[in-house]
């Protein structure tokens, strides 16, 4: 077996700084086809846009791509590659592979996220029947021996489970874990996460990211403290990999950046308390929490479809389609919160992502 790989000095140092990251949704036409043209589309906003990386074959790229009658995983992770590789970028730019499955399929995907050049495993958590807490850290320690690992806390109410605060205190002890995604949606299961990883001896090597898209401002502006063994620690969440910033990416990288040079202020001006709350009044409806998300992809499709970056809102399930008042949602926070949308940015570049 080859070697990890592991991260650049430069790559860490980006993980560690904090980038925006949005899970990468999948372009379908209308008859529920591979749309590359607009795959590809979609890839090239991103880098434009600034953000630091995408995670693809995750959530938002539909896990039925991994079916054996669709069998889209492999093409989908190629063509992200390949755009990455073709903007011959100067700056860092992670690409992240969602790893899902029991341990066997687990290190199955890490082996092919490695042959596609990917630098980071996105683990999922989510539907692993009958794993108690040390067999999924032994999962863990499996898709490590081949690929840097960003662990994932997932929310229940969309297929993940709770974790104890020695699952993550155990978590992060686990050499090539490097960062984690904090996406519970829980106040209290947040705080297990980052207290674990402060009482690591390993805790400068992970970089923590939040998944809270109900509160994403706060989350990143937030520094928290901890007493571990007589001494006080400090840990922040320094940047995001989320489904909300697949959407609106631009305007996301801005936020980050001025969030950065605020975050390490004594006094953080009340002002960032109203943001939050508007992301996460943008974010209700896109996600779809008033009907347990069940719209969730199909609103981040509409938004990317009225910016001419999708075709449609096509799933691979036929079902996925927006619930009972989402699209009157959506109206209302594109006419509430003009200043956090991209259209302008999107329309000003769009023929060329479009191109062949």
């Amino acid at each position: 077996m080859a070697a990890r790989k592991n991260l650049s000095p430069d790559m860490l140092a980006a993980l560690h700084d904090g980038v925006a990251i949005p899970a990468h949704p999948l372009a379908l036409d209308e008859n529920r086809q591979f749309d590359e043209k607009h795959q590809r589309a979609l890839t090239r906003y991103y880098i434009a846009s600034g953000a630091g990386g995408i995670a693809v074959g995750v959530h938002s790229t539909q896990f039925e791509i991994r079916d054996e009658e669709v069998g889209l995983l492999e093409p989908v992770l190629r063509l992200a590659a390949e755009e990455v590789e073709r903007a011959d970028l100067r700056r860092p730019f992670f690409k992240i592979a969602g790893i899902c499955g029991p341990t066997e399929q687990a290190v199955r995907e890490a082996e092919l996220a490695v042959k596609l050049g990917y630098d980071i495993g996105l683990l999922s958590m989510g539907g692993l029947t009958g794993y108690d807490e040390a067999q999924v850290l032994e999962r863990t320690r499996a898709v490590a021996e081949f690929i840097p690992v960003f662990g994932f806390y997932l929310q229940p109410s969309v297929g993940g489970r709770i974790f104890s605060f020695d699952f993550w205190r155990q978590f992060a002890d686990i050499p090539g874990v490097v960062a984690i995604k904090m996406a519970p949606f829980n106040r209290y299961q947040t705080i297990d996460v980052v207290r674990a990883v402060c009482c690591s001896e390993r805790r400068d090597e992970i970089a923590l990211y939040t998944g809270n898209d109900d509160s994403i401002v706060t989350d990143l502006l937030t520094n928290y403290r901890f007493q571990v063994n007589g001494q006080t620690v400090e840990k922040k969440i320094v940047g995001g990999l989320l489904g909300h910033w697949a959407v609106w990416t631009h305007k996301a990288v801005e936020l980050l950046e001025a969030v950065k040079k605020i975050r390490d202020n004594r006094d953080i001006p009340a002002e960032w308390l109203t943001r939050n709350l508007e992301v996460t009044d943008a974010n209700a409806a896109f996600f779809d929490p008033a009907h347990h998300f069940e719209g969730c992809i199909p609103g981040i499709h509409e938004v990317l479809r009225r910016q001419g970056l999708l075709q449609g809102r096509w799933c691979l399930n036929p079902s996925e389609e927006l619930s009972l008042g989402q699209m009157e949602e959506i109206d209302r926070v594109y006419r509430d919160y003009p200043h956090l949308n991209d259209d302008e940015f999107v329309k000003a570049n769009l023929s060329e992502w479009l191109a062949d």
